[in-house]
């Protein structure tokens, strides 16, 4: 944490992530790996489970937004927690609650959560980013779901949102594919819901939807997500089958050649069953 005011005091517990108040009401949750574009690792996979949960019962925040440091919002998982996760049973297992747990407890989460993406967009971070109720991205981010090109199936968040925020057609192509959508072309096609042209202009337009938020009913506005979120709860069955599948993959061979492929810069080679 980069403050040790009183009413951060609810978010000691979680040292991956930094806190700040940058107004009354406001609560501002930085991803920071420095060196590592804010690679999620163990700690920061748990921390962005488990922080909605204290964000939900704090009474100073009304609303909370989500941001990477430097140069990316988040660059997905990190590779020594895939491998991990990859040969270690229990560490499966513990992923596997920490990733349903990350997407029910954002969809859950009373308090309305900002995102500000900017450089490249992809993993845990893109969870919440996506999840977000209003979601802001540069023109130049990269959004990216990488996992076929890891050699697991798109579990996360992709399968309960993507489809109804673009369409079957189009989250069968990126999904399937990996190609890098660009914040112009998300907002386009309705994957976000703001785009803006820098850094600059994103943390202003965050803040400013913030406020927004923060000094009307919250009760309303509450409730009204609450209510629109009834439509991703109805879709839980299609998530848990995705991130099911998703985390059986990570106990196959593909995925050993997908990290290499990614340590190595090059294509993977994949010879894994190609049974269903």
């Amino acid at each position: 944490m980069d403050e040790t005011t009183s009413d951060l005091q609810p978010y000691a517990e979680f040292e991956s992530l930094r806190f700040s108040r940058p107004e009354e009401g406001l609560l501002e949750i930085v991803m920071s790996t420095p060196g590592r574009l804010n690679a999620a690792g163990h700690d920061m996979h748990r921390d962005l489970a488990n922080v909605w949960r204290a964000i939900d019962r704090d009474p100073a925040t009304k609303v909370a937004i989500i941001r990477g440091e430097g140069k990316a919002f988040s660059s997905g998982g990190d590779l020594d927690l895939v491998t991990d996760m990859a040969n270690d049973f229990e560490t499966r297992v513990r992923v596997l609650k920490e990733a349903r747990d990350l997407v029910y407890e954002v969809i859950n989460c009373s308090k309305p959560i900002i995102s500000a993406m900017h450089g490249v967009a992809v993993g845990a971070g893109l969870v919440a980013g996506v999840l977000a109720d209003v979601s802001i991205a540069t023109r130049d981010c990269r959004i990216i779901d990488g996992h076929t090109k890891l050699g697991v199936a798109a579990g996360d968040h992709a399968a309960i949102i993507w489809p109804l925020l673009i369409g079957m057609a189009k989250a069968k192509y990126y999904l399937l594919t990996c190609r890098p959508m660009s914040g112009e072309d998300a907002e386009r096609m309705g994957l976000i819901s703001l785009v803006v042209d820098d850094e600059e202009a994103l943390h202003a337009e965050a803040h400013d939807v913030a406020r927004t938020l923060r000094d009307g009913s919250q009760s309303a506005i509450r409730w009204t997500k609450y209510s629109l979120n009834q439509w991703l709860r109805q879709a839980g069955p299609t998530f848990d089958t995705s991130l099911a599948l998703e985390f059986m993959g990570f106990a196959g061979p593909d995925v050993h050649e997908g990290v290499a492929a990614i340590k190595e810069k090059r294509p993977p080679r994949f010879t894994g069953p190609a049974s269903e």
